[in-house]
């Protein structure tokens, strides 16, 4: 590949179809990958974006406050909970009730307000299937629809490949490895798994995880909404947080835990990101890809402070022993260009 550590001293950005060839085992997206299909996603949190547009009262504001977060996921299902045992033991309720209630909706509104329906950025899903069919692994750490609806793409395209999220029947399966194997007349697989949740997925008052289907991908939103609205489950994705608190959801989570104990582990050494902004909130997820070999990483436009502060943390938390190679996020033939 020629992705040295001197060339990368260099601060050498590559296009993509310069190096494609050599990394085709596990992509790993980052919210970079969702503003470049809609710059709506391009916000700093969703509970920011709710207070800038005026969702957020004062008394929803102090509940998050108290807690110090700003996961919306985390304070749903706090309060989710705690009106469902007031309520078997009779303890007076309606406060809380409210609470959820105003947390829930804003939620909601939030969502709708950021997300892009399903007809906005249909144009694009093509090429983002076709891009991620050359991996054997994908790992988005968004919690928007995308690589879900371009997964959904790929029904209709006869290429003997198919993409699994490891849900059957709605339900995460056990021995998630065994479903690499191709079925049928498909002859390749690609594995997907979301290591801090997603809008499909969710959990009932049991804490039973599961993935929200639909009856066809322009509606999938809306039944996701719908779904929430009905007070039977809550939303299972970490959206905002420090790896301290997101760590914490991830242990509470039968799913997350999987795919941050066993999968990221398990991922081939040969790495690309993007979109990935190498933040300090995600560093357990770094810590857990130690393994890993090579990194393909993009860079929008040739950000070369990116470079270097991603190589700098490289080198911190895995060690010089990796080879970096760094790619135009915008060069042909890559995600939804």
């Amino acid at each position: 590949v020629g992705c040295k550590k001197e060339i990368i001293m260099e601060q050498k950005i590559y296009q993509w179809q310069d190096i494609c060839d050599h990394f085709n085992g596990t992509i790993l997206l980052g919210n970079g990958a969702s503003i470049a299909v809609d710059h709506r996603f391009a916000y700093s949190s969703l509970l920011k974006h709710a207070s800038k547009i005026g969702l957020l009262s004062q008394d929803i504001k102090n509940i998050f406050r108290s807690f110090k977060t700003e996961d919306f996921e985390l304070i749903l299902r706090l309060l989710w909970i705690t009106t469902k045992v007031n309520s078997i033991l009779s303890v007076p309720n309606q406060q809380i009730i409210d609470a959820y209630s105003k947390v829930k909706n804003c939620l909601i509104e939030t969502i709708v307000e950021v997300h892009p329906e399903y007809s906005v950025i249909e144009n694009q899903l093509l090429s983002i299937y076709n891009f991620l069919k050359q991996f054997n692994t994908v790992l988005s750490l968004n919690y928007d629809l995308i690589v879900y609806w371009a997964m959904m793409t790929g029904f209709d395209i006869q290429d003997q490949h198919t993409f699994k999220d490891c849900f059957i029947n709605g339900y995460f399966e056990d021995n998630w490895q065994r479903l690499r194997e191709p079925i049928g007349s498909n002859k390749t697989t690609t594995l997907v798994f979301y290591p801090h949740g997603n809008l499909i997925l969710a959990r009932d008052i049991y804490g039973q995880e599961l993935k929200i289907i639909s009856e066809t991908q322009a509606s999938l939103l809306e039944s996701i909404v719908k779904q929430w609205q009905k007070g039977n489950i809550i939303p299972l994705f970490v959206s905002e947080g420090t790896t301290q608190q997101k760590m914490l959801s991830i242990h509470n989570s039968y799913y997350l835990s999987r795919v941050y104990r066993e999968v990221l582990p398990s991922i081939s050494s040969n790495l690309v990101v993007y979109g990935w902004g190498f933040g300090k909130h995600d560093i357990h997820i770094l810590k857990q890809i130690r393994h890993v070999k090579s990194f393909a990483i993009s860079v929008y436009n040739t950000d070369y402070n990116y470079c270097e502060r991603v190589q700098r943390m490289v080198n911190s938390y895995i060690g010089n022993r990796i080879e970096l190679c760094f790619f135009d996020s915008q060069s042909p033939g890559c995600w939804n260009n």
